[in-house]
């Protein structure tokens, strides 16, 4: 069942509309929250997940006033352009590190040049699609499949080191949100219709998406309760909650801060957290450096300050 007269399917049309609504809101709650990094790479995910689900869904169609062959093109790139982007959105924002070579250099390699070379170049000159497809498809396939197995190893690695008890369901719920990147390389060589196209595809948003409202929970009500422990002159834990988050202090800064905070000093705040006092004294410079201070009081003054940003996320 195809919409509005177009070849989107329903089913499409429906992943489209709740992309977009996701979209949407967690647009405008990065707006209160631009240092949250994480928020920003999924959104880009989900903007090119939706561009991969119009253009696939519209393209090629000879009543669209736009060449064949460009749509054809654009159709490719975005499904070229969301493969490339998923182990990218893992190594930053699930911090698997062993993924930095594949986002920053494999993927342009054996991914993005493949698709210039034979969908944009070639098939300019030759028009030939059906040995496009044969050829150009045979190295993203292949890598595909290694980085897929790269991808489950750092998986796998992460969790072994994690003291998490529920490990297991994580890990578990990461297999099936990069699982279905595979198939975007499987869908170059086969032509299988949109509807099982589009709900493997979007499988692994639909896991993403709840990977990421799930450890966005788990993050705040951590944050949260290590603030709550401060008790610091009657100050909203909120405050400061939103003010670590606003400096884009790490869980380290925020440590040595919140003993700061608790009137430590050097010696005993390395002592508390086993690490030098000269790592101590780097991670302090690192934190006035983000904030823009200059000593202990200015920093303490500005976190137990509310900023118009936070005030706007704490009571709207």
């Amino acid at each position: 069942m195809l919409v509005f007269g177009t070849q989107i399917h329903i089913v499409t049309f429906i992943f489209i509309v709740l992309e977009l609504m996701m979209l949407s809101f967690q647009f405008f709650y990065y707006l209160f929250r631009p240092e949250d990094k994480n928020r920003l790479w999924y959104l880009v995910l989900l903007v090119l997940m939706l561009f991969y689900n119009i253009t696939g869904g519209l393209f090629p169609d000879p009543n669209i006033k736009i060449s064949i062959a460009l749509q054809v093109m654009i159709a490719y790139g975005s499904g070229f352009l969301m493969a490339s982007y998923f182990p990218f959105y893992f190594y930053k924002a699930f911090d698997l590190k062993s993924l930095r070579w594949h986002a920053y250099y494999g993927v342009p390699l054996f991914l993005m040049l493949p698709y210039v070379i034979f969908f944009i170049i070639d098939y300019a000159i030759n028009g030939n699609l059906e040995a496009d497809l044969k050829y150009g498809m045979i190295a993203p396939f292949v890598y595909a499949l290694v980085l897929l197995w790269v991808m489950f190893r750092a998986i796998r690695k992460q969790q072994e080191e994690s003291r998490n008890h529920k490990k297991y369901v994580e890990e578990t719920a990461m297999y099936l949100a990069i699982s279905p990147w595979a198939a975007l390389a499987f869908f170059g060589f086969v032509e299988e219709s949109q509807l099982i196209e589009v709900l493997c595809t979007n499988t692994g948003i639909v896991a993403i998406s709840s990977l990421f409202i799930w450890k966005s929970v788990k993050k705040a009500r951590y944050e949260y309760r290590r603030i709550l422990k401060l008790n610091m002159d009657g100050t909203p834990p909120e405050i400061l909650q939103e003010n670590f988050i606003r400096y884009q202090l790490t869980k380290t800064e925020i440590e040595i801060t919140q003993a700061i905070l608790r009137g430590s000093n050097n010696k005993e705040i390395a002592d508390a957290l086993h690490i030098s006092e000269e790592t101590v004294k780097k991670h302090i410079y690192n934190t006035f450096r983000k904030m823009k201070v200059k000593n202990r009081a200015a920093m303490i003054y500005k976190l137990q300050n509310v900023h118009f940003n936070i005030f706007l996320a704490l009571f709207l």
